[in-house]
């Protein structure tokens, strides 16, 4: 075995997070004092050797939900020749926000969500809400093509419901809660465990826009989270599917998204396992957690893939 592959590892990432992602050079450093080489590498690089990585750590893969089929098939082959964090069961089951009712079916306070599938009937009038709603594609992430609809505008809600649908996207209708105005909550688990958590302003301030060029996430601070948002954070991660997680059990990385209900009380927007930002930058020592996390599994020996194990 060439010794350099065990101390090599692939940080993952695509075009435009080779350019963005501030995340990686912080990686990079921390890597390099546990002795691992750190190279950044776009999932969709012609002719990338994955097998010369020790593991491959999927992060700023931004642009995934363009090419879901194409990137799932990556996981699984990459899987195949090195060790995958976060893992490519694991992956395909977050790609798809359809995750959310098997959450929902564990007992974990999400926000009430209805999916619709290309092809299926459904009534404008349901689209509506009391302060309301949000609509979004079920394979997505920063944002795009989401906006939310004020109470009332059902047949604008609809339209947009309609736009997804015919490109054969399934939708996905979530109430509006006022409470975002108080901040979304972003809590980050490393191994399972929380790390370091921000504030961020309200995203959906302009109603009935579909904004695919507004900052992902406006107003960032650092945040001490609650008891009970701790508690829901990790209620998400405790109730993956068995057949995503191998030992260890918790993922390596996590970001449970936070929004308030009525009453004040945590409920899960979106549970994050593919490729969020961490905010790496918001918390001093967050660096070095997230690279010793990479390094304790780095340095574990390495199991056979299940489809080449004697």
């Amino acid at each position: 075995m060439d010794p350099t592959r065990a101390t090599t590892v692939a940080l993952v990432t695509s075009r435009a997070g080779l350019e963005y992602d501030d995340d990686l050079p912080l990686v990079t450093g921390a890597l390099a004092a546990h002795g691992l080489t750190a190279e950044p590498v776009r999932w969709d690089a012609p002719g990338t050797a994955w097998e010369r990585f020790g593991g491959a750590v999927v992060r700023s893969v931004w642009d995934y939900v363009e090419r879901i089929d194409a990137f799932l098939s990556w996981a699984d082959r990459t899987a195949r020749v090195t060790r995958l964090w976060n893992p490519a069961p694991l992956i395909r089951w977050n790609s798809d926000k359809h995750y959310l009712r098997e959450l929902a079916r564990q007992g974990v306070p999400v926000v009430p969500t209805r999916f619709l599938a290309p092809g299926a009937p459904f009534d404008p009038r349901d689209l509506d809400g009391a302060d309301g709603v949000v609509v979004k594609p079920a394979v997505s992430a920063g944002a795009l093509d989401t906006a939310r609809y004020e109470r009332g505008a059902h047949a604008e809600a609809a339209r947009h419901v309609r736009m997804l649908l015919e490109r054969g996207r399934a939708a996905m209708v979530q109430p509006y809660l006022p409470r975002v105005a108080e901040g979304e909550r972003a809590l980050v688990l490393l191994d399972g465990v929380l790390s370091h958590a921000v504030r961020k302003e309200p995203l959906l301030t302009e109603p009935g826009v579909i904004d695919n060029d507004r900052m992902p996430h406006p107003g960032l601070a650092p945040y001490r989270p609650s008891g009970a948002e701790v508690r829901t954070a990790l209620a998400a991660l405790a109730a993956l599917p068995r057949r995503t997680v191998a030992r260890p059990p918790a993922p390596l990385f996590a970001r449970v998204d936070l929004v308030l209900g009525a009453t004040g009380e945590p409920l899960v927007l979106e549970l994050e396992l593919v490729e969020p930002n961490l905010f790496l930058t918001t918390d001093p020592g967050a660096p070095a957690r997230f690279a010793e996390a990479v390094a304790a599994r780095a340095a574990a020996p390495r199991r056979p893939h299940p489809r080449t194990a004697p």
